[in-house]
């Protein structure tokens, strides 16, 4: 190594069958009064009113926001942020998918270092005071939110998603139960464990890889391939979503600190103009990206392909990673992720902001990460390719 590396991940994580009940205990070593954001559906299924149960054993008073609803935006997190301070609360829970986990590490900065979440866009305003604490609890093995320094909030004013990234917007405490994950529907769990593979797989492949976020990337692959089939026939066996949600956290702190590359550059402003779900609009271009980024990024690639297979060592590299392409092909195409086109996004509708997603994704910053970097034509070529690609025999050059 030439140069040192950074790693961040949360003070506490834990992780594993009944982890939730751990929720009360943590939070009475860092507040006394907790807002849980949430969303109806955590409600619904009571994980609300468990969550409140155990810190209730704590003697914790307690204030729910449940506004979350589908992708996180700036409005969700000035609505809870002001009922944070109404309340005089001191510690933040967060519980459900990503969108709550994101929706809380903005509250949590901006609770202690004030200012709009899109000042903190591209470090323009760095938070540099300490963030309320935050407890992350996913419910989907996926995002890998609960483990990561980055937050993705959309301004309602002009449909951008802002990519965040700063040490402060990482939770203070992970706890991480695959009981959570057994509520999730197909449809869930297919997108959530692409979308987790996704993070894994460029993570390894980006320029910022280490040797860290390297061993990580490399077993959430190996978990996340050998049990997303299982637990999407099979949405009780509890062994496979124990797997998946290892996998999903290990991929979630690989990314966190190797970063995403060109899949989620261009997910991003799909995601902010027809409000895809973050885990699926990933998931819709995962494949063709591989195609476009393969020739630059083939032994890494060919490692990928190793571990979908047992009988994968005589294999070329060549071959290897082609196969790894294939696979996650296959994949995509098994847990029945749809294309663009399928999912209902009317081409016309679709063409008329081209150009503005692919503006969008350069400026993420994350295309300057994968192995390939794309320029604006490539991109916009891309977007196009994914509207109605086929998960089978599709080629990009």
């Amino acid at each position: 190594m030439d140069k040192y590396e950074v790693f961040r991940s949360p003070q506490v994580t834990i992780y594993g069958r009944e982890a939730f009940n751990q929720v009360g205990k943590e939070t009475s070593l860092r507040g006394k009064k907790a807002l849980i954001v949430s969303d109806k559906i955590m409600v619904s299924l009571g994980y609300v009113e468990t969550c409140i149960d155990y810190l209730r054993k704590e003697n914790i008073q307690i204030e729910t926001y449940t506004g979350v609803n589908s992708e996180p935006t700036d409005q969700y997190v000035e609505e809870a942020l002001s009922l944070f301070k109404e309340k005089n609360c001191d510690v933040i829970i967060s519980l459900g998918g990503g969108s709550c986990i994101d929706t809380a590490k903005a509250i949590a900065v901006l609770a202690t270092n004030g200012g709009y979440i899109g000042d903190y866009m591209g470090v323009a305003k760095y938070a540099g005071n300490s963030p309320v604490p935050h407890i992350a609890i996913p419910t989907t093995a996926g995002t890998g939110s609960e483990v990561t320094d980055a937050t993705i909030i959309t301004n309602v004013s002009n449909d951008e998603k802002m990519m965040i990234k700063q040490p402060a917007f990482m939770p203070a405490v992970a706890i991480v139960d695959p009981l959570l994950s057994m509520s999730s529907p197909k449809k869930v769990t297919a997108a959530t464990g692409i979308d987790a593979l996704s993070h894994a797989v460029e993570a390894y492949l980006s320029k910022k890889a280490q040797p860290m976020t390297d061993i990580l990337a490399l077993s959430a692959i190996k978990l996340i391939v050998s049990n997303i089939k299982t637990v999407y026939k099979n949405p009780d066996d509890l062994e496979a979503r124990e797997a998946m949600s290892i996998g999903s956290m290990y991929a979630g702190m690989a990314f966190s600190n190797a970063s995403v590359c060109l899949v989620h550059g261009m997910s991003r402003p799909i995601g902010a103009m027809f409000h895809v779900p973050h885990g699926e609009s990933n998931a819709m271009l995962f494949p063709a990206v591989l195609e476009f980024s393969k020739d630059k990024c083939k032994e890494r690639l060919a490692t990928i392909g190793k571990l979908f297979t047992t009988h994968a060592d005589k294999m070329e590299i060549h071959e290897a990673s082609n196969f790894a392409v294939e696979q996650i092909k296959n994949l995509c195409m098994h847990l029945n992720i749809p294309n663009l086109k399928d999912w209902g996004i009317k081409q016309d509708d679709f063409e008329n902001v081209i150009e503005k997603m692919a503006t969008d994704a350069l400026k993420s910053g994350s295309p300057n990460n994968n192995p390939r970097i794309p320029n604006q034509q490539e991109i916009e070529e891309l977007y196009r390719i994914c509207y109605d690609y086929q998960f089978s025999g599709s080629t990009v050059s």
